[in-house]
């Protein structure tokens, strides 16, 4: 096959390195170029960094929708997208012989969006998996064309869930290719009562609340982790909290109140008498530590049994 490849972040590289190992990739589009640090430097995404590498032709709309006739102008039959960023057109979804097709984050119909990972860990469920679906108008609305499941393990967080799916997705590409040239497919239609949505992440996502049970900020810290990073308050400064784990200490404490302080983890009052230990921090404008090391360091005057952090 004649492939246009769509995507961008780390996620999408795994799939394109598989399909360039059986079908001509004849174009790549992803997200124009990042401006980072001080001294402005020019960031290739990680799908054009691999791009460059194959020698492909790279095209980086700013609006895809303003400048899809450059696409349209290719000799192709399939395009296929991951995690690239932008809503195509119509004129795109059927032009080509195979049309479009999206590599979906979620069992679809459930977390339809831009955050299906995330919030697959953010709502603690047992199982995701990767969904491979004709594009639509409608965000996510196509036809199932192909679905795996895998579990969500208590180990995961969004770094290690994002990883096994982008490789699932990688691992069923080139068989689905396949099946879809043979004429093997058959799409099945979204059950639209099933429909959720995994809305794109706000900062208040990101703001813990320790009137939750522990459970449900545990897993809010390892949805968000690495990035953005779940916070809380303390002295009013902003600490990000990137790794814990659900306590059996009981407690009649206010939320949030520290109630131990342990050789590797302080831990914190949660809402129903639960709490969390906190393993992993970062307070503002300091490095990523492990909880012993912030306790003996930066946060040696900030973390003291009973101790009030949120709010």
């Amino acid at each position: 096959m004649k492939v246009i490849f769509m995507g961008t972040p780390e996620f999408a590289v795994p799939i394109l390195e598989k399909i360039l190992t059986k079908h001509e990739v004849v174009l790549v589009v992803t997200q124009p170029d990042s401006v980072v640090g001080r001294k402005k430097e020019i960031k290739y995404s990680p799908v054009k960094e691999v791009a460059l590498k194959h020698n492909i032709k790279v095209f980086q709309p700013i609006n895809i929708r303003k400048e899809e006739d450059f696409i349209l102008q290719k000799e192709a039959d399939i395009i296929i997208t991951a995690a690239y960023g932008q809503i195509i057109g119509k004129r795109l979804l059927n032009h080509f012989r195979y049309k479009s097709i999206n590599i979906h984050g979620s069992l679809l119909p459930k977390y339809r969006g831009g955050a299906p990972i995330q919030r697959a860990l953010i709502n603690g469920d047992l199982e995701t998996g990767i969904t491979i679906m004709y594009m639509a108008e409608k965000m996510d609305a196509g036809d199932i064309l192909r679905q795996t499941k895998i579990p969500i393990l208590e180990s995961d967080n969004q770094e290690t869930l994002f990883k096994k799916l982008s490789l699932l997705a990688s691992e069923m590409i080139l068989p689905f290719l396949d099946d879809l040239e043979n004429g093997l497919i058959t799409p099945i239609k979204q059950d639209e009562s099933q429909v959720s949505y995994a809305y794109n992440l706000t900062k208040e996502d990101e703001k813990i609340d320790f009137n939750k049970p522990s459970r449900m900020v545990f897993n809010q810290i390892r949805g968000l982790n690495p990035n953005p990073g779940a916070y809380t308050l303390i002295d009013g400064q902003v600490l990000k909290i990137y790794d814990s784990k659900v306590t059996d200490h009981s407690h009649s404490h206010q939320p949030g109140t520290i109630i131990a302080i342990e050789k590797d983890c302080f831990v914190v009052a949660c809402g129903n008498g639960t709490s969390l230990a906190i393993l992993e921090v970062q307070l503002a404008g300091r490095n990523k530590v492990n909880a012993n090391q912030f306790i003996n360091g930066a946060g040696r005057n900030l973390i003291k049994i009973g101790k009030i952090i949120g709010g």
